[in-house]
């Protein structure tokens, strides 16, 4: 079974959000190198921060059938390239994270994003609270 690939930035909410996805509650812990999942592929953010570690993303995305790209609302920049979602063959969506968050700031999150053409929509989630996550579950199939 194809999985879901998230990728993003160091502290972009991307552990906290593969445990919703996954159903697994408690205290997201940094990821360290690639954690399969029943549903998901978690990915470090050094893997997206590092460019030599791409070719690393690109095969591993050959196992999934989504690709999330996490971009943190609370964020004044994006890590992603242009156009960087074209790179992979799958379905790329984008998910804003921490949109809870009183710092958070949806409009730029999504500019960011559409600035990597993605090919699928954009979700707007929080982990913490769960707003967005059953949506994007429904989007992806879970």
């Amino acid at each position: 079974m194809k999985k879901i690939m998230i990728i993003g930035a160091i502290d972009s909410g991307k552990t906290s959000l593969v445990m919703a996805l996954n159903g697994i509650s408690g205290i997201a812990t940094k990821t360290q190198s690639l954690e399969y999942k029943s549903l998901t592929i978690d990915t470090p953010g050094e893997f997206m921060e590092n460019p030599r570690m791409y070719k690393a993303l690109l095969s591993t995305s050959l196992e999934a059938k989504y690709i999330i790209f996490t971009q943190d609302s609370t964020m004044d920049k994006s890590i992603f390239p242009p156009k960087f979602a074209t790179a992979f063959n799958c379905m790329t969506i984008g998910v804003i994270t921490k949109i809870d968050h009183v710092d958070s700031n949806v409009e730029k999150a999504k500019k960011f994003l559409n600035n990597i053409s993605l090919k699928g929509p954009v979700f707007e989630v929080s982990a913490l609270t769960g707003e967005g996550i059953e949506t994007l579950k429904e989007f992806v199939k879970l």
